[in-house]
């Protein structure tokens, strides 16, 4: 494969000089883009977007086609894996992702196993290795998975929730269960990422979205502790080069040292901690990435603008930050607007790189 043109990203994520902050945007492939749109209604259904790797590489690349973005993630879900474990997931019409077989029942738990990554998941390393060739080295492709406790939240509920009714009673009154499940899924994501790893993802992100309604120590019992153990088992180096591992619980905030120490290169913010703030807590131990409300880009160009200073000046002229949104971008954002980001993060840590301002 071609050598990468453009390494910002993940000489960032390691904590190496660089001239400016790279960027990328959580879901930067998505319903904002007219293009994508199209796309997606070509398939017929979002499943098989994901599930054709010649399509998931098509939405993977439009971002890029119409931004100087530093890095490309591929375009998949988190709930391939249980899908991948049987658990039939179906999306309907404005109700999201759910499950037609949520684990309720002891003996389905017990009887979870692991999927294959390259046997039941194959489609989606195809569209790693695509988008890698398509990419020709122009900038790095991020692989990714959610996390054993988010994937759990899905798979004991049977989809999003408000109030984690029933992953929090198996919690409380059969934590057993609840461990087991997030054994399984502890093994089936670090063989997942590692499969993406040996088909040319040169990143890889766990996305803790559900982390963050736990209590401090439920969090380190049934989902950091597992998020460790699955950085732990990554494979580092790929063709010579090292693969940058990042972490992320919305709504960690609060536990920002414990997130740190898990032995991840990065961990991801999102918008309701100060970036400087957070810089002192963990100071050079990982790289840093974020942390723009995703609300922001619905604002006017000099707020967007002004938004971005406060985020690159409060993080200052020091390695380790890529500038990503607090979550994922609003299908709602006009793609104007994100033309103004992608502007204002280059050109305000060049400058500020240029003056070597702290």
């Amino acid at each position: 494969m071609s050598a990468l043109k453009n390494d910002t990203f993940l000489r960032a994520l390691l904590r190496q000089p660089t001239d400016y902050t790279p960027l990328w945007l959580m879901r930067q492939a998505g319903r904002y883009l007219p293009e994508y749109n199209a796309t997606r209604a070509r398939a017929g259904d979002f499943l098989t977007l994901c599930k054709t790797p010649d399509l998931a590489t098509e939405v993977t690349l439009q971002p890029l086609a119409r931004y100087p973005l530093d890095a490309a993630i591929l375009f998949s879900d988190i709930l391939t894996v249980p899908d991948a474990m049987g658990l039939g997931l179906y999306f309907s019409a404005g109700e999201g992702p759910r499950f037609e077989r949520p684990l309720r029942d002891e003996w389905e738990i017990r009887d979870l196993s692991a999927p294959d990554p390259t046997d039941k998941l194959g489609y989606v390393m195809d569209a790693v290795r695509s988008i890698r060739r398509a990419l020709d080295g122009s900038v790095p492709l991020i692989g990714f998975s959610g996390s054993p406790y988010t994937l759990a939240c899905y798979m004991i509920e049977g989809g999003g929730s408000d109030d984690y009714r029933h992953i929090k009673t198996m919690l409380y009154s059969r934590p057993d269960l609840l461990h087991r499940i997030l054994e399984v899924n502890t093994r089936a994501v670090t063989d997942y990422l590692n499969a993406q790893i040996e088909a040319g993802a040169q990143a890889v992100m766990i996305f803790d979205s559900w982390g963050g309604s736990l209590t401090p120590h439920a969090y380190q019992e049934f989902s950091l502790t597992y998020m460790t153990r699955i950085v732990d088992g990554l494979i580092k180096e790929r063709d010579g080069r090292r693969v940058p591992s990042i972490v992320f619980t919305k709504g960690g905030g609060n536990w920002l040292e414990a997130i740190a120490a898990c032995g991840a290169d990065a961990v991801g913010l999102d918008w309701s901690i100060d970036i400087g703030e957070a810089r002192r807590r963990v100071s050079n131990q990982v790289a840093l990435q974020g942390n723009l409300d995703p609300s922001a880009l619905h604002g006017t160009p000099d707020i967007i603008r002004s938004e971005v200073a406060r985020i690159i000046d409060g993080y200052g002229n020091h390695p380790g930050h890529v500038f990503n949104l607090g979550h994922g971008i609003s299908q709602f954002t006009n793609p104007d607007n994100v033309s103004v980001l992608v502007e204002a993060v280059h050109s305000r840590s060049r400058a500020m790189r240029a003056a070597g301002e702290n």
